[in-house]
């Protein structure tokens, strides 16, 4: 084992729990007063549902060998068996220097975030229930497959890994493509689905801006570990993943402010936050692929075309609440095709964009995966609500929907109202 790395990676599933509380404090201040706690609780419900999931057969779906470059055996990690013995020790000592049940854990993580960032889309109207059945169902049938095409390179854990990682050679350092245009792709299904709130078009209704802000700087905190922490090693990697998440952000919180105030006269502080949030996801993908200037750009783009991406909800007329597809799908598509135009040989993975003298190789590798996981998540997602709407149902009732999700479906709604 590689002590270095392990006491990194220890840091890193501290900051990728804290980023559990972050989303829900970021996504909860968004919502209305009367839906703040129903908001929370589903981010704290799909963590707990899919983080029972990943340790019974998810990291084997995930990380086991190849079915076909498709999905992971079932059976090689079933019940996390060969990640450890009776004894406490491991079975299969380590991935990088790094014990293969940290390792475990770290990507359960990133399952547990990736499914609750699609509840943003869902906000004040489904049945807590309902979310939790289809959390579930989406985390086996659409996360597990996409990761394992995208996160398992052969050799690493199990001897074949997916398609997207080995066959056609896209880069995504963190999580672009199996991550946010996962969930944002599925976000606008169950949006399609659900169909629109009783308030859609009447406006933002954040009960507490302070709350969101409060959120997003723990999600820019938590992102060092998730950027930095895939790199799997206390190495320069770990170090550049870091420095460029952070000028990415920084970049693109004055890119969102500064469209705000050229469209409206004002800047907000949900737009510094929201900026933060698409300057993360969009160098997620790229951290390790673009240089610090690079990050910059990255930054701006995704700053400067998430808010007008938001826009789309009301010309084509899906609710997304709280913006997933705008910021989620829409970022995480920039970071992982900005990686074909302005990767650079100079950064830790080495590989040139088009900009940088590389040609169209590399762009085309990552057109080709973020459209296959966008339609692969769209199509699934769709049909996972549609049948649960005609079993169990999706929304809570209208009545229940006036009177606020909090008092109607939960004992302690966040504020006694009066």
């Amino acid at each position: 084992m590689d002590t270095g790395t392990t006491a990194l990676m220890l840091c890193c599933i501290i900051g990728l729990t804290l980023m559990i509380p972050g989303l829900a404090l970021f996504y909860g201040g968004m919502v209305s007063v009367k839906g703040s706690v129903n908001m929370m609780m589903m981010t704290y419900g799909a963590v707990a549902v899919v983080g029972i999931l990943w340790f019974v057969f998810g990291f084997s779906l995930v990380f086991g060998d190849s079915i076909g470059g498709i999905v992971g055996s079932p059976g090689d990690f079933f019940g996390s068996s060969g990640l450890y013995s009776g004894d406490g020790s491991t079975q299969q000592t380590s991935v990088n220097g790094l014990s293969i049940l940290l390792f475990s854990l770290f990507q359960a993580l990133f399952a547990c975030i990736t499914v609750a960032l699609i509840s943003g889309a869902a906000a004040d109207r489904m049945k807590f229930g309902a979310w939790m059945v289809f959390a579930g169902i989406w985390a086996v049938v659409v996360y597990f497959p996409v990761a394992h095409w995208v996160f398992s390179f052969d050799g690493t854990v199990s001897e074949k890994g997916g398609w997207i990682a080995n066959s056609l050679g896209a880069l995504d350092f963190a999580g672009g493509t199996a991550v946010h245009i996962n969930a944002g792709a599925a976000a606008l299904a169950l949006a399609i689905v659900l169909g629109k709130s009783r308030t859609f078009g009447q406006g933002p209704k954040p009960h507490s801006v302070p709350l969101t802000l409060l959120g997003a700087g723990l999600l820019w905190a938590g992102w060092y570990a998730f950027n930095g922490g895939s790199w799997l090693s206390a190495s320069d990697g770990s170090a550049f993943a870091m420095v460029t998440s952070f000028l990415a952000t920084c970049a693109a919180v004055l890119a969102w402010l500064a469209v705000e105030k050229l469209r409206s006269g004002h800047v907000s502080g949900i737009g510094a936050a929201s900026g933060a949030i698409a300057g993360l996801v969009a160098i997620t993908p790229s951290c390790g692929d673009v240089t610090p200037m690079g990050a910059i750009l990255v930054g701006l783009v995704a700053g400067a075309v998430c808010p007008l991406a938001v826009g789309l909800k009301d010309r084509f007329g899906y609710d997304d609440t709280l913006d997933v597809v705008g910021v989620h799908l829409v970022g995480g598509v920039i970071g992982t095709l900005m990686i074909g135009l302005v990767g650079s040989a100079d950064t830790v993975q080495g590989v040139a964009g088009l900009l940088y003298g590389g040609g169209v190789d590399q762009l085309w590798r990552q057109f080709v995966a973020a459209a296959v996981v966008l339609a692969y998540s769209f199509a699934v997602s769709l049909v996972i609500a549609l049948a649960l709407k005609a079993t169990m149902g999706l929304r809570i009732t209208p009545e229940a929907e006036e009177q606020g999700i909090d008092s109607s479906l939960h004992r302690d709604p966040a504020y006694e109202l009066i």
